[in-house]
């Protein structure tokens, strides 16, 4: 905190939250646009047109996360939830963000116990195999893989629940996903076979625009969440971690083979464990000051690259998780 203000004393124009909230958000936008401009006019390869956007994406997921603790506009409701909406739209793989909301707050009250549904809805605290990687990369099979174990309320809770916080662009963000998927597996199939599948008109005429809008919308996105998935749900622990002790909810996860997947969720395992200690501060903020801050933490007993997490299923004891 001590470092956060040292900062905007020496640099007033911080001060201006609310101003460098939505200039972020304004470029990040525009970014993706031009992006996704340059990819449909043919000036750049979808390889290079994926991560991008995703980059810039990254940056609106940062400043929801900022949003749902009320640091922009907090007196001035229309351009406070006009963020929220644009950084959704820009992001339609997650869920509705005011839905988030009480959820995130949540996940502070109870981090790492089983309460904090935001964290195992991303899959934090189930062992690593197949399944929990498939969870980690998409949101309905998040949901669907956890089903069989579930009990009857709880399967309930989750396909309603579930159905209602994607409402509206989450909805539309993964059914295009699965109409890419099934319509070119069903053609590989049928090309196996030697044979040609007869579809409608008006669906191979929708298929340019599916193709156009995975490359622009969907792919960055599907990229971004997952980067930030696996990191987030690996930086936190959860199963055995005593409630309200800040110390055991996060270790900083931030070795160098990870900075690809940091790229992609802007240095999360880095900086987000910040985030619980001084929950008010501002993305950038906690980018700027993170090496004060991890001498402090490491000081006070928190991990860093705790990669045992991996195999103990996110607990924070450092005995091997039972099956």
């Amino acid at each position: 905190m001590q470092a956060g203000e040292e900062l905007r004393r020496r640099h007033p124009w911080l001060r201006h939250q609310d101003a460098i909230g939505m200039s972020i958000l304004l470029l990040s936008l525009a970014g993706m646009a031009g992006t996704a401009w340059a990819y449909i006019a043919g000036l750049i390869p979808a390889w290079l047109c994926i991560p991008v956007v995703a980059i810039f994406a990254s940056f609106t997921h940062e400043l929801e996360h900022d949003l749902i603790h009320w640091m922009y506009f907090r007196k001035r409701p229309f351009w406070h939830h006009l963020m929220l909406a644009l950084a959704w739209l820009a992001r339609p793989s997650t869920i509705n963000p005011w839905i988030r909301r009480k959820l995130h707050f949540d996940h502070h009250k109870y981090s790492g116990t089983a309460k904090d549904i935001e964290e195992q809805g991303i899959t934090n605290g189930r062992p690593w195999g197949i399944a929990r990687l498939l969870m980690t990369a998409d949101a309905t099979l998040a949901i669907l893989l956890r089903l069989p174990q579930a009990s009857p309320r709880k399967r309930l809770f989750l396909v309603v629940g579930g159905l209602i916080a994607y409402f509206p662009l989450g909805w539309i963000h993964w059914g295009l996903w699965y109409s890419f998927l099934g319509f070119h597996a069903a053609n590989a199939v049928a090309a196996a076979f030697g044979t040609e599948i007869a579809w409608s008109a008006s669906t191979l005429a929708a298929q340019p625009w599916i193709n156009t809008l995975m490359v622009v919308w969907i792919g960055p996105n599907l990229l971004r969440s997952f980067c930030l998935h696996f990191v987030s749900s690996n930086m936190h622990y959860f199963g055995d971690v005593e409630d309200g002790n800040v110390i055991q909810q996060t270790q900083v996860l931030n070795p160098w083979w990870l900075l690809p997947a940091q790229l992609f969720c802007f240095n999360f395992g880095s900086t987000h464990a910040i985030h619980h200690f001084v929950v008010k501060e501002p993305f950038y903020i906690r980018q700027w000051t993170a090496p004060q801050a991890h001498a402090v933490m490491r000081e006070m007993g928190v991990r860093f690259n705790d990669f045992g997490t991996f195999r103990r299923a996110n607990r924070w004891s450092t005995a091997p998780a039972r099956s």
